[in-house]
């Protein structure tokens, strides 16, 4: 591929077909790599799931992420959670199901799924640096009731690469905002995971169905290799947000 100095977009292969992308205007988004979700004594075990599911999606993620950091794209990471007082917590989001423990009871890591709480937070492996923008979210997608959007526009973002859990859930949901606000979206299926494999594929099918109704899918390795050698550290985007 041709440096930055020469071009600033390139092909990337992905599904259902490739896609031009303007690396400048590109953003990682990694949707709620959190304890709750991804350890034991967590939400996503409470629910009866088997939390080990989604640690496939770990290392991909984080191969991609230290790509992204080392040419300056902007990074962002998103926590699902609520407030202590649950005012941000519709009743019937609290309600729902048959969990072991319900959002914001006490759990091994704190209250469930309440900001500020160890279990609430990212996991190690993929922790946020201080330069990155962390989104914390009440609901399922990622621009409802936060600042994502005008943090997007602010930085000319026009593209996003998603990573994250659970696929069918927080991260489809996401993608769709994204595109119904005029993102294009490139979803890396082996940087996503589900507590149900065949949930994980038809969400990804349903995001490339149709010539790409929702977005195009892609995977790390590809990820990796067309970012490398495209962006310079110099990028505004690798400045203090």
């Amino acid at each position: 591929m041709a440096s930055l100095s020469q071009a600033n977009t390139s092909l990337l292969a992905a599904e259902p077909g490739p896609i031009e992308l303007n690396w400048r205007a590109t953003a990682l988004v990694i949707i709620d790599m959190q304890r709750d979700f991804m350890e034991p004594g967590g939400f996503g075990e409470t629910l009866g799931n088997d939390v080990s599911q989604l640690a496939r999606a770990v290392k991909p993620i984080a191969a991609v992420l230290d790509a992204a950091r080392a040419t300056g794209m902007l990074v962002v990471h998103t926590r699902e959670g609520h407030l202590p007082d649950l005012s941000d917590a519709p009743p019937a989001k609290v309600a729902r199901g048959a969990p072991s423990l319900r959002i914001g009871d006490p759990g091994p890591m704190g209250r469930i799924l309440i900001r500020g709480e160890a279990g609430h937070d990212i996991i190690p492996a993929l922790y946020p640096l201080d330069s990155e923008i962390v989104i914390d979210k009440p609901g399922k997608g990622a621009f409802y009731a936060t600042e994502l959007g005008n943090l997007l526009q602010k930085y000319g973002i026009e593209n996003l690469l998603v990573c994250g859990v659970t696929t069918e859930v927080c991260v489809n949901t996401t993608v769709r905002e994204a595109n119904d606000r005029g993102y294009r979206c490139v979803v890396l299926a082996d940087c996503c995971a589900s507590y149900f494999p065949e949930f994980h594929e038809m969400g990804l099918k349903m995001i490339k169905a149709q010539g790409g109704i929702f977005g195009w899918v892609s995977d790390s390795a590809t990820v990796i290799e067309a970012i490398s050698p495209e962006i310079p550290t110099t990028s505004a985007a690798g400045a203090s947000r």
